[in-house]
């Protein structure tokens, strides 16, 4: 049973109920990559509102510096996302069942190798940030492209500035009081309380992993990410053990 469920959260085949688990999960994740990176490197890594907007001030106050960080941040954030494009498409031109795991795997990786050398990478510069800023960005981009891809850009799970004003939206539509309009009128307004729900509970999980990630980085720093690392593996790793199955067949 658990395995039939792991297959259809990051299979091929969707559907709405695991596009929606997949979200919640990787929301968590996310959240706790967010805040333990953080307590890392003192900057959020998936805030590409943010950076945009440090690039502007860098140029408006004549600090070159953090002009050029941005830029590095940004497009490591972009590359992240591309390359997960590349590698779904690759996939499926291969007709593989773990199209959507092979990111989430790769994720994964390089979540270990930042527990293992997170500190050490932190002492080296790379694209005007360090290694570590460059890293973590581009594992923010990877992830959120993935879920984008999966859920046709219904769910997002690495910024929470989209979800919040939905929420927002959703509410003035619960509390909206239809004064002398018919239900079944087409001026009557109705929130979508399962759209509500979902980006509640997008919002909660990344609170939630946020929270756990700041306290394990802040207890036992970069090998916080190793739990990480674990879950992505059990989320993507059995249509990756399909595909293993079917090569060898």
């Amino acid at each position: 049973m658990l395995i039939f469920y792991l297959r259809n959260l990051t299979g091929v085949e969707r559907s709405v109920k695991a596009d929606i688990h997949l979200g919640l999960s990787l929301a968590f994740i996310a959240g706790a990559m967010n805040a333990g990176g953080f307590l890392a490197v003192q900057q959020y890594t998936s805030h590409m509102t943010g950076i945009v907007s440090s690039m502007a001030d860098g140029l408006a106050i004549g600090n070159f510096n953090l002009v050029l960080a941005s830029v590095g941040a940004m497009v490591c954030f972009m590359v992240g996302a591309g390359l997960t494009e590349v590698m779904v498409n690759w996939a499926r031109g291969k007709r593989l069942q773990s199209e959507y795991a092979l990111p989430l795997i790769f994720e994964a990786a390089l979540l270990l190798c930042f527990g293992f050398m997170g500190g050490k990478l932190h002492r080296h510069m790379g694209l005007f940030v360090s290694m570590t800023v460059m890293l973590l960005c581009f594992l923010m981009g990877l992830q959120n492209a993935i879920i984008t891809r999966i859920s046709r850009a219904v769910i997002r799970t690495t910024h929470m500035t989209g979800i919040v004003t939905d929420i927002g939206i959703e509410l003035g539509k619960l509390f909206y009081w239809n004064r002398k309009v018919d239900k079944e009128d087409e001026a009557y307004v109705k929130a979508n309380r399962g759209k509500l729900y979902l980006l509640s509970g997008l919002l909660v999980m990344f609170f939630l992993g946020g929270t756990i990630g700041a306290f394990g980085f802040k207890w036992i720093g970069y090998l916080a990410t190793f739990p990480l690392a674990g879950a992505l593996i059990i989320l993507a790793i059995i249509p990756v053990f399909d595909d293993i199955r079917r090569f060898f067949r």
